[in-house]
């Protein structure tokens, strides 16, 4: 199976529990995974790779979990700052986390290059993250192998792995 150096993932999180509308219910914007579910997928991660991995507040904990069992460390994250209100049970969360996580020894982004950690850009469609972070980390490592979980779209230089992405293009990752 072909590895990868860079793994961008977006897992569709499942939300259970709180108080929300049905019409606001992720379930009516895509199908979801558990946590097991995720975290049972087959990652096909090179020696020294980096993940990024998207994931909201009420889901920290089982992020970091997700990054551990895929046999990544933490290193730090991103905000993303959506410039809009959105929904919460005890905050109205307005921003997303990107986590990014090592395995292995993988260069840091060229210092010359580094953005702050609090990213400001409205969002758009309901999930969809921003193309200027994936265009960020091609300006980062032009050279390395990429792969997106859970792609929406496809991208030149990006294996895409998703239901939303065409299927042409599809990388498999069975086990």
């Amino acid at each position: 199976m072909k590895t990868y150096d860079i793994i961008y993932a977006d897992p569709p999180w499942r939300y259970e529990g709180g108080t929300i509308r049905p019409s606001d219910r992720i379930e009516n914007h895509y199908p979801t995974m558990s946590l097991e579910e995720i975290k049972n997928m087959t990652i096909p991660a090179s020696d020294n790779c980096i993940l990024f991995l998207w994931t909201t507040a009420p889901k920290i904990e089982e992020s970091l979990e997700v990054l551990n069992h895929w046999g990544f460390k933490y290193r730090t994250q991103l905000i993303w700052d959506k410039n809009r209100l959105g929904l919460g049970w005890w905050f109205r969360i307005q921003h997303e986390i990107l986590l990014v996580g090592i395995k292995g020894n993988p260069k840091c982004p060229p210092e010359e290059k580094r953005i702050r950690s609090v990213y400001r850009e409205t969002r758009g469609k309901h999930s969809k993250k921003p193309d200027s972070i994936r265009r960020l980390i091609d300006e980062w490592y032009p050279n390395k192998t990429k792969l997106e979980l859970f792609a929406r779209d496809t991208f030149y230089g990006w294996d895409v792995h998703g239901n939303e992405a065409s299927s042409i293009k599809q990388t498999y990752l069975g086990k």
